[in-house]
């Protein structure tokens, strides 16, 4: 398993059919590897969408130049790991028994024997998450 500190950001879009794959295709054309995506509605009719990238930087760009409402960057965690039973019990359990909360998360399994995690914690428990994770 390892853990790895990154950082995201998100846009805000209409929550209609398209709105998500405009932005992915934005970023797409700029050649952005992301990381990781999570889309969700959020209130008012809006969806978020969550991007992790090795840098935001590219996406606040892109952002800036469709005039997207962007997100200031924001930390988590991406852990991957071999997928077997207990593998995100096992990170849960470490933050559970230092007392951290954990915000979010969401984990699939990446095939070939992998999963993958992504981890929110609240920014005053970052560091400490961080240290209870081995996250570099």
């Amino acid at each position: 398993m390892a853990a790895r500190k990154v950082n995201y950001c998100y846009v805000t879009v209409p929550n209609r059919a398209g709105k998500g794959a405009e932005v992915l295709r934005e970023i797409k054309a700029a050649k952005v590897n992301l990381l990781a995506y999570s889309g969700f509605p959020a209130s008012g009719g809006k969806s978020q969408l969550d991007m992790v990238a090795s840098s935001i930087t590219p996406i606040r760009k892109i952002a800036q130049q469709n005039g997207w409402k962007i997100s200031k960057p924001k930390k988590g965690f991406l852990i991957q790991g071999p997928d077997k039973a207990g593998a995100v019990y096992r990170n849960i359990q470490k933050l559970a028994d230092r007392g951290i909360n954990v915000t979010a998360a969401d984990a699939v399994a990446a095939g070939k024997g992998r999963y993958g995690m992504l981890l929110w914690v609240k920014p005053k428990d970052y560091t400490r998450a961080a240290r209870a994770l081995k996250a570099k």
